[in-house]
């Protein structure tokens, strides 16, 4: 590993990436290098807010997506430029591609949309790395079903149908495949062990 590097990790609900941002970030530590983690939307005081919000209250499809950006832009300049810029190592539990696969893909929201955000809010920083977690809408709607036994309240995005997580797993795999250099796609029906092997062998190569 060399440099600071920029990585995101993405998924459908339920794909199990956020069980590995600690794995992750003892990895990278392990090779010498600070690590900040964060998530999205979130990262900061005002993110967290509207993370809130984003998260259970009820609104238009492109009110979601311009607050997903207006989220992103804050995240960017108080946590994500500020530790590159220090030579850190960024680990982000989701970005950009999950706007372009939920509000995009899940939502039919329009791209010329997400596009010209993107473009205004971080042409100039776009991660090194994305790790995909990808599972079926059924796995995925099985591990969901599971943590609501166990008393976790699912927000609305994990809420939705097979059908809207069919189409959010459709736009990432999409994006996957147009851009198979900065992708790196993780069966996460495998065992921990297994995905923790193969996660770890990606971080050495960066």
């Amino acid at each position: 590993m060399r440099g600071n590097r920029f990585i995101t990790l993405e998924g459908v609900d339920g794909a199990g990436k956020s069980t590995h941002v600690a794995f992750l970030a003892e990895r990278i530590r392990a090779a010498g290098h600070a690590v900040v983690t964060t998530r999205e939307p979130g990262g900061t005081r005002l993110g967290e807010s509207l993370r809130e919000l984003l998260l259970h209250a009820p609104m238009s499809h492109d009110t979601e997506t311009l607050l997903m950006f207006a989220a992103r832009r804050e995240h960017l300049e108080r946590v994500i430029r500020p530790a590159l810029a220090r030579g850190d190592w960024v680990l982000c539990d989701r970005y950009t591609d999950a706007t372009w696969a939920y509000q995009g893909g899940g939502h039919g929201v329009d791209g010329a949309l997400i596009a010209a955000l993107e473009t205004r809010i971080h042409d100039d920083c776009r991660p090194d790395c994305t790790i995909l977690f990808d599972v079926p809408p059924d796995v995925s709607r099985e591990r969901l079903e599971r943590a609501r036994s166990n008393g976790r309240a699912l927000d609305k995005f994990e809420r939705e149908d097979v059908a809207f997580t069919e189409r959010v797993r459709a736009a990432y795999l999409a994006r996957a495949r147009a851009e198979p250099g900065r992708f790196r796609v993780v069966d996460s029906t495998k065992p921990q062990e297994a995905v923790r092997d193969e996660l770890a062998r990606i971080v050495a190569t960066l």
